[in-house]
């Protein structure tokens, strides 16, 4: 395991962990740990025995300090080499969007710029007390990608993500929470525990339910474009399954139903 990274943690309880690893760097993300991700969620997505995924970062220090900018002069020093840049982030930012399974992000400390975007490009934000939010691209010069900017409106609206643009501002995780940025604040000795129990309770619910309402809040953001059936047909996939008699089953009988994903 080398100084910087992104590991996959093997699924425990049904619930898989990647970790952002740069202790170094608050985390900060190097441009390997982008090109990196894709592969590791593609992983995540393979695997029938995960039915859901918390992103963390190493430590309990930061989730993402940003990208890291001790790298732009050589991958992002002319608007050339930093639409190559943006090509790998763009890359990594897709691979968590299309993630088929419920993905939590799990933030400690500093979640900044770019370990911003990645958080938001998860479905549920649980942070600690002492996370620290911030899109610094106002007081780098840094040109801030479309897709981006529509991720922060779509969680936050457009007032909201123009003062996180036009002011750079840093915000408490009280702050975070009353403009929607985050879903919940916890004490920071209490985080871990709770987003585990968390996402494991989540895990027993009905994976084909969470991947149909995953895709239909995915396609009521993107609108009427690149709209087809297939939300339809998920829906309709779930009435057909096991997992539908199971459910009713367990309801009449008054237990826990016992989820197979088929």
């Amino acid at each position: 395991m080398g100084e910087y990274g992104v590991d996959l943690l093997g699924a425990i309880d049904g619930v898989a962990w990647i970790m952002l690893r740069n202790p170094a760097r608050h985390n900060a993300l190097r441009l390997e740990m982008w090109q990196a991700i894709p592969d590791v969620v593609a992983a995540v997505n393979a695997d029938p025995a995960v039915r859901v995924c918390v992103i963390r970062g190493h430590g309990t220090d930061a989730f993402a300090s940003g990208a890291d900018i001790s790298e732009f002069e050589q991958h992002r020093k002319d608007a050339a080499s930093a639409s190559a840049y943006e090509a790998v982030t763009n890359r990594a930012f897709a691979a968590l969007l299309e993630l088929e399974k419920p993905l939590v992000a799990m933030i400690h400390g500093f979640c900044m710029g770019g370990g911003l975007a990645v958080s938001l490009c998860a479905d549920m934000r649980i942070a600690s007390q002492d996370a620290r939010f911030a899109l610094p691209a106002a007081r780098l010069g840094v040109g801030y990608h479309r897709a981006g900017v529509e991720r922060l409106v779509h969680v936050v609206g457009p007032a909201t993500a123009a003062e996180i643009f036009f002011a750079a501002l840093q915000y408490s995780a009280e702050d975070a929470l009353r403009i929607g940025l985050v879903n919940r604040v916890l004490p920071k000795d209490d985080l871990e525990g709770f987003t585990r129990a968390y996402a494991t309770a989540m895990a027993g619910n009905a994976p084909l339910t969470q991947r149909a309402a995953k895709r239909a809040i995915r396609d009521t953001l993107a609108g009427s474009v690149g709209r087809d059936d297939t939300v339809e047909r998920m829906i309709a996939a779930c009435f057909e399954s096991a997992d539908y008699a199971e459910g009713v089953r367990a309801f009449l009988e008054k237990r826990r139903p016992r989820f197979s994903g088929r």
